[in-house]
């Protein structure tokens, strides 16, 4: 390949096809004339000719400019003198535009190095290039943009007067136009689509809002692009938008708005934003929240409601806000700081917030496991990338071993090297007590004068729910948990946790409380409709010997569990671990929230990912059925999630995650002291070694599995055989089998 490398990425960002256009147009008169440098006249005139010719051909086009004409066949060359300034200003890098002289040419350090085999391989590149964005053209979806707005803006008035709780048109705006938006060619893995209506209540303006993960995951605060509809649902806008909540909050309001209109400004002179409007009038209400949209919306689309466009335009709009936001983030994360702004909230005078930087998942478990160090405690080597990704699956964790190996340490470190302290209320030991039958011992009762006396639970989710809070992660700690039946007293949190869904950029469940299950107005306005807030992370620590309750299936299906049964006690404090005084690295709540709470909302993104997770699970359920401890789909999607976040953040190698997986979902399940409880575990065996085995000979003897260590550490997945060949040890040694046996 000749081509000089200043021209290979040359098309990288396009909003048409003219870039291509006028490149094959200038080495079209350079090939006619035989000279480097061409009049410009002659160029536009080719340039032209070439949209001319494919309108003509019924080929894929882009449309004219409303101010020329509908047809390009209608056009002259002098009229399109100000379109084509737009591709000479693009490729002004490696092309030069003589006022003096009327011409163009390529800069001066490409016709040093110019020959016909440059010309060729740059026609070439122009030739797939623009196939490439005709065929981008082609109509990209079934998906009806046009009948889905308008179905929001003719029954969103009526609907708000109507129950909000599981309302069709919420679930149509939160899940039904996202899904259909991800089909979109456009839309790529790193944009999240979110959609609103409100939370708990219709919202004054219900939004579609579509984020790039690498610099926003919320509306309250960075850049994305949004769908805005207009309180009295005459109009929709589709904007370029800033997060208003976040710098409302530190900046006050006068000042918020003169910086979210300096910003506004500066991205407007990054991006070319071709065909929308850049003014402040975006009228979705008259006060308030309206004058917020004002100042922090860049640029935008507005549609009539009875002048709704057509698919084909709202598609191209869409695609075109798309494009100048993609360009958009990969300017902010080429600059040195990655693009990431420091977030740091104003402190109140009863409390003192540590500032949050936001960094990479990778360096901030790194710097995690330096706190932890420092503090001079260490942990098998993974442990803290498992015990985060288990935490971004399912906010319930249960760390399992016997008495002494730091469980409740890990808790305890892991919350302070993010800035939850039991000092600023983030981090709470709720110690299980034996008589602890029902629900009220955690969340709270109603005494017999009616006052509703909250539990240690409650007073942390009343806590962690307040707006001021919602970004800052909070970790209870329940130790020694299944000292009482878990099912028993935890019952509801465990039912609560299956009822998530996003609302307004949050993840909300069922209340845990009902209003009316309060007599005081007091407590109904404090306890009332407490939901369990996606910022607290459930932790649960427990000994199992005979002093203890095993878990039924309810409990395994709704957690990880990671077992702290192999120590090193030759282990000991390095000199490294001593002198200054460990720091934390805060983080927000988006370090450790779930982003998933259906299969379908990754499926596309990572479908080769979830089959092949999926195929593993099959053969293991075929196995597990023996037994009837075969899994559901809530341990599927559970166990894709972790997979997907595995490789998302590229923390562990696949099997590595997977082996994690097996030993904590799949292997708490089984126990017994039948033969085919044996049976499954050899089976299970062949699974996790990767080989076949002499399944018969082994009923008889497994010894020869569980005696050889070398056979087990060069296992596929190592941390499951080193555990079934414990499992097959205890049921030919005491006639039964347990994970859970010590």
């Amino acid at each position: 390949m000749t081509l000089p490398a200043s021209l290979t990425g040359i098309f990288a960002h396009k909003q048409k096809s003219y870039k291509m256009v006028l490149v094959l147009a200038v080495l079209d008169m350079m090939e006619e004339q035989k000279k480097q440098e061409v009049p410009i006249t002659l160029a536009r005139t080719q340039f032209l000719k070439q949209l001319q010719s494919r309108e003509s051909q019924g080929l894929p086009v882009d449309t004219p400019p409303e101010s020329l004409g509908p047809r390009w066949s209608e056009i002259q060359g002098y009229q399109i003198n100000s379109l084509i300034r737009t591709p000479i200003e693009a490729l002004s890098s490696v092309l030069v535009h003589d006022t003096g002289k009327h011409t163009l040419r390529f800069v001066d350090s490409l016709r040093a190095q110019w020959s016909e085999s440059v010309a060729q391989e740059l026609r070439e590149l122009a030739l797939r290039e623009l196939d490439a964005y005709y065929e981008s053209q082609q109509p990209l979806t079934s998906v009806s943009l046009r009948e889905h707005l308008l179905k929001v803006m003719s029954e969103y008035t009526a609907a708000k007067r109507e129950p909000f709780s599981s309302h069709p048109l919420g679930t149509f705006v939160r899940h039904t136009i996202p899904q259909e938006l991800h089909g979109l060619p456009f839309i790529d893995r790193q944009l999240r689509i979110q959609g609103s209506v409100g939370m708990g209540n219709w919202a004054t303006v219900p939004w579609i809002a579509i984020m790039d993960r690498r610099i926003t995951e919320t509306t309250q605060q960075g850049e994305y692009i949004v769908y805005l509809f207009a309180h009295d649902m005459s109009a929709v806008y589709l904007a370029f938008h800033q997060g208003v909540t976040v710098p409302l909050k530190e900046k006050g309001k006068v000042e918020a708005y003169k910086y979210l209109r300096q910003k506004a400004a500066e991205i407007q002179a990054k991006l070319p934003l071709g065909g929308m409007r850049k003014d402040q009038d975006i009228q979705l209400m008259s006060t308030g929240l309206g004058q917020d949209y004002q100042a922090s919306t860049v640029a935008y689309y507005r549609y009539d409601r009875d002048r709704m466009p057509s698919d084909e335009q709202l598609l191209a709009d869409l695609k075109n806000v798309v494009e100048n936001y993609k360009l958009y983030v990969e300017l902010t994360l080429n600059q040195p700081d990655g693009g990431q702004e420091e977030q740091v909230l104003n402190p109140t005078p009863d409390e003192v917030l540590l500032p949050v930087t936001p960094i990479s998942v990778p360096a901030q478990l790194k710097a995690i496991q330096a706190y932890i160090q420092q503090k001079g405690f260490h942990y098998p080597e993974h442990l803290i990338e498992n015990f985060y990704l288990s935490m971004k699956t399912k906010p319930f964790v249960i760390l399992a071993g016997v008495s002494g190996t730091g469980k409740t340490r890990l808790v305890k470190l892991f919350a302070e090297a993010l800035g939850a302290t039991s000092a600023n209320r983030q981090f709470t030991l709720i110690p299980v007590r034996p008589d602890w039958s029902d629900p009220s011992d955690l969340l709270g009762y109603k005494d017999l004068s009616g006052v509703f006396r909250p539990g240690k639970l409650t007073e942390v989710l009343v806590e962690a729910a307040q707006p001021v809070n919602r970004d800052k992660p909070y970790f209870i700690c329940l130790d020694e948990m299944n000292l009482a039946r878990v099912e028993h007293y935890f019952s509801d949190l465990l039912s609560i946790l299956e009822t998530q869904d996003w609302e307004d950029g949050h993840i909300v469940t069922a209340p845990l409380i009902q209003q009316e299950a309060l007599s005081l107005e007091e407590d109904r306005e404090r306890f009332g409709d407490l939901r369990l807030p996606d910022n607290v992370y459930l932790i649960g620590t427990v000994n199992m010997d005979e002093t203890t309750h095993p878990f039924s299936k309810k409990v395994l299906d709704r957690a990880n569990t990671i077992e702290f049964n192999y120590i090193n006690l030759a282990q000991f404090p390095s000199a490294g671990d001593e002198g200054a005084e460990p720091q934390a690295t805060p983080a927000s709540n988006t370090f450790l929230r779930t982003e998933y709470l259906q299969l379908v909302d990754v499926y596309r993104d990572y479908k080769s990912l979830v089959e092949e997770t999926t195929e593993k699970l099959v053969s293991i359920n075929g196995i597990l059925e023996e037994i009837h401890s075969h899994v559901g789909f809530r341990i599927r999607d559970a166990i894709c999630f972790y997979m997907i976040y595995n490789e998302r953040f590229q923390l562990l190698n696949p099997d590595a995650a997977f082996d994690f997986q097996l030993l904590q979902k799949i292997l708490p399940r089984v126990q017994g002291s039948s033969s085919s409880v044996k049976r499954v575990l050899l089976k299970l065996m062949e699974e996790a070694l990767g080989r076949r085995l002499a399944t018969q000979e082994l009923m008889e003897d497994a010894s020869e599995l569980y005696a050889s260590v070398s056979k087990i550490d060069s296992a596929k997945y190592p941390l499951s055989a080193r555990k079934i060949a414990f499992m097959l040890r205890r049921l030919e040694e005491d006639g039964f089998t347990s994970y859970w046996l010590s």
